[in-house]
């Protein structure tokens, strides 16, 4: 299965309709397979729904980062989202600062923090590396 129809289908497991809005919104990440900034996916989907407004667009986008379709961070103060990576396993990513293109880090440092973290509840953590990639740096 696609990136796109397994976003797609996620969606519908967790009782959402089906939009031409939604599916557009996948398709344009599908295509890019990287870290955009949402108003670039505003710009994109006015191409095709020139009266989308951006709430629509912005309300999409959260709903899909809440569902886990999407994955979001923020670079240079601008929301960016990417498509989930589909994997089952905890993650990391370093986020090329140019293109915003990804790799895949296995590690986690948490590990090492249990020492400094005794005594605190961790509910959630996210770890990124920010730089260039081999093709920008």
């Amino acid at each position: 299965m696609n990136t796109k129809d397994r976003a797609l289908q996620q969606l519908k497991e967790k009782g959402y309709k089906k939009t031409k809005q939604r599916e557009r919104i996948i398709e344009i990440f599908a295509a890019y397979d990287q870290y955009v900034p949402a108003k670039k996916i505003l710009k994109e989907m006015q191409e095709e729904f020139p009266s989308v407004s951006f709430d629509t667009v912005y309300r999409n986008l959260y709903l899909l980062s809440e569902e886990k379709v999407l994955e979001a961070t923020e670079l240079e103060g601008e929301k960016h989202f990417r498509l989930s990576c589909g994997t089952n396993h905890h993650h990391h990513h370093f986020i090329c600062t140019d293109c915003g293109k990804t790799k895949l880090i296995e590690f986690c440092p948490m590990e090492g923090l249990k020492e400094d973290l005794r005594g605190y509840e961790v509910e959630n953590h996210k770890f990124e590396i920010y730089g260039k990639c081999p093709q920008c740096g």
